[in-house]
Protein backbone atom coordinates (compact mmCIF):
# COMPACT_ATOMS: atom_id res chain seq x y z
CA UNK A 1 0.00 0.00 0.00
CA UNK A 2 1.39 3.40 -1.09
CA UNK A 3 1.59 6.59 0.94
CA UNK A 4 -0.80 8.78 -0.32
CA UNK A 5 0.40 11.52 1.99
CA UNK A 6 3.78 11.47 0.60
CA UNK A 7 4.82 15.52 -1.34
CA UNK A 8 5.98 15.26 -5.11
CA UNK A 9 7.20 17.86 -7.13
CA UNK A 10 7.35 17.69 -10.87
CA UNK A 11 9.47 19.95 -12.53
CA UNK A 12 9.38 19.97 -16.80
CA UNK A 13 9.29 22.62 -19.09
CA UNK A 14 6.52 20.85 -21.18
CA UNK A 15 2.70 19.94 -20.47
CA UNK A 16 2.23 17.01 -21.63
CA UNK A 17 5.29 15.43 -19.94
CA UNK A 18 4.53 16.90 -16.48
CA UNK A 19 0.92 15.42 -17.22
CA UNK A 20 2.49 11.88 -17.91
CA UNK A 21 4.81 11.61 -15.39
CA UNK A 22 1.51 12.94 -13.07
CA UNK A 23 -0.21 10.40 -14.38
CA UNK A 24 2.24 7.57 -13.83
CA UNK A 25 2.28 8.40 -10.24
CA UNK A 26 -1.41 8.31 -9.85
CA UNK A 27 -1.27 4.53 -11.34
CA UNK A 28 1.01 3.85 -8.49
CA UNK A 29 -1.66 5.84 -5.96
CA UNK A 30 0.09 9.03 -5.51
CA UNK A 31 -2.08 11.97 -5.82
CA UNK A 32 -0.27 15.04 -3.54
CA UNK A 33 1.77 16.26 -6.71
CA UNK A 34 2.28 20.11 -7.80
CA UNK A 35 3.33 20.20 -11.36
CA UNK A 36 5.97 23.56 -12.07
CA UNK A 37 7.16 24.36 -15.68
CA UNK A 38 10.10 26.29 -15.05
CA UNK A 39 13.09 26.37 -12.29
CA UNK A 40 12.15 29.36 -10.82
CA UNK A 41 8.63 28.09 -9.52
CA UNK A 42 10.49 25.18 -8.40
CA UNK A 43 13.04 26.78 -6.71
CA UNK A 44 10.26 29.28 -4.90
CA UNK A 45 8.41 26.40 -3.59
CA UNK A 46 11.12 24.56 -2.47
CA UNK A 47 12.69 27.45 -0.34
CA UNK A 48 9.56 28.91 0.91
CA UNK A 49 7.79 25.06 1.49
CA UNK A 50 6.84 24.77 5.20
CA UNK A 51 7.24 21.07 4.56
CA UNK A 52 9.87 19.12 2.63
CA UNK A 53 9.16 17.57 -0.05
CA UNK A 54 9.20 13.67 -0.23
CA UNK A 55 10.58 13.56 -4.02
CA UNK A 56 11.68 16.02 -6.91
CA UNK A 57 10.85 14.73 -10.23
CA UNK A 58 13.06 16.97 -12.97
CA UNK A 59 13.99 16.93 -16.33
CA UNK A 60 18.24 17.97 -16.30
CA UNK A 61 17.77 20.26 -19.14
CA UNK A 62 15.28 22.67 -17.00
CA UNK A 63 18.26 23.62 -14.76
CA UNK A 64 20.20 24.39 -18.48
CA UNK A 65 23.54 25.17 -16.53
CA UNK A 66 21.92 27.76 -14.28
CA UNK A 67 21.78 25.38 -11.29
CA UNK A 68 23.97 22.11 -10.21
CA UNK A 69 21.41 19.76 -9.72
CA UNK A 70 23.18 17.08 -8.04
CA UNK A 71 25.00 19.67 -5.35
CA UNK A 72 21.59 21.06 -4.80
CA UNK A 73 19.49 18.30 -4.08
CA UNK A 74 22.08 15.97 -1.90
CA UNK A 75 22.55 19.52 0.45
CA UNK A 76 18.50 20.79 0.06
CA UNK A 77 16.73 19.78 3.68
CA UNK A 78 13.82 20.59 1.55
CA UNK A 79 13.62 17.49 -0.71
CA UNK A 80 14.43 13.91 0.98
CA UNK A 81 14.35 12.07 -2.51
CA UNK A 82 15.12 13.98 -6.47
CA UNK A 83 14.46 11.79 -9.80
CA UNK A 84 16.65 13.61 -12.51
CA UNK A 85 15.67 12.45 -15.91
CA UNK A 86 16.99 13.02 -19.35
CA UNK A 87 20.84 12.98 -17.51
CA UNK A 88 22.66 11.97 -20.90
CA UNK A 89 21.88 15.45 -22.34
CA UNK A 90 22.03 17.69 -19.49
CA UNK A 91 25.61 15.08 -19.34
CA UNK A 92 25.60 14.74 -15.38
CA UNK A 93 28.41 13.30 -14.09
CA UNK A 94 27.73 9.86 -11.97
CA UNK A 95 26.31 9.95 -8.85
CA UNK A 96 28.61 9.06 -6.19
CA UNK A 97 27.64 5.89 -3.72
CA UNK A 98 26.44 7.84 -0.85
CA UNK A 99 24.35 9.59 -2.61
CA UNK A 100 22.11 7.41 -4.68
CA UNK A 101 19.94 6.76 -1.86
CA UNK A 102 18.59 10.23 -1.97
CA UNK A 103 19.35 11.03 -6.35
CA UNK A 104 18.49 9.48 -8.58
CA UNK A 105 19.38 9.28 -12.63
CA UNK A 106 17.66 8.44 -15.37
CA UNK A 107 19.30 8.89 -19.09
CA UNK A 108 15.84 8.02 -20.40
CA UNK A 109 14.10 11.22 -22.01
CA UNK A 110 11.01 10.54 -20.18
CA UNK A 111 10.54 8.06 -17.37
CA UNK A 112 8.53 5.01 -17.89
CA UNK A 113 6.48 2.90 -15.33
CA UNK A 114 9.14 0.59 -14.03
CA UNK A 115 11.64 3.57 -13.52
CA UNK A 116 9.01 5.77 -11.50
CA UNK A 117 7.96 2.37 -9.51
CA UNK A 118 11.78 1.68 -8.73
CA UNK A 119 12.17 5.47 -7.57
CA UNK A 120 9.19 4.86 -5.17
CA UNK A 121 10.39 1.97 -3.73
CA UNK A 122 13.02 3.54 -1.95
CA UNK A 123 11.02 6.86 -1.44
CA UNK A 124 7.90 5.17 0.13
CA UNK A 125 9.30 1.84 2.06
CA UNK A 126 5.26 1.33 2.55
CA UNK A 127 5.02 0.11 -1.10
CA UNK A 128 5.92 -3.62 -2.48
CA UNK A 129 9.11 -3.86 -4.48
CA UNK A 130 9.00 -4.05 -8.18
CA UNK A 131 8.07 -7.34 -9.36
CA UNK A 132 6.14 -8.35 -6.44
CA UNK A 133 2.28 -9.21 -7.46
CA UNK A 134 -0.15 -7.54 -6.09
CA UNK A 135 -3.88 -8.83 -6.07
CA UNK A 136 -7.15 -6.63 -6.89
CA UNK A 137 -10.57 -7.65 -6.13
Amino acid sequence: MSNKALRILIADAQHFQRMRIERLLNQLNYYCIAPVHDLEELLTLIEYGCEPFDLVVINASLANGALNLLDFFRDNPQVRHAFIYDGQRAALPPIPARDQQKIQVSLAVLPDLSSIQRCMALVDPRLPSVGTVISVR
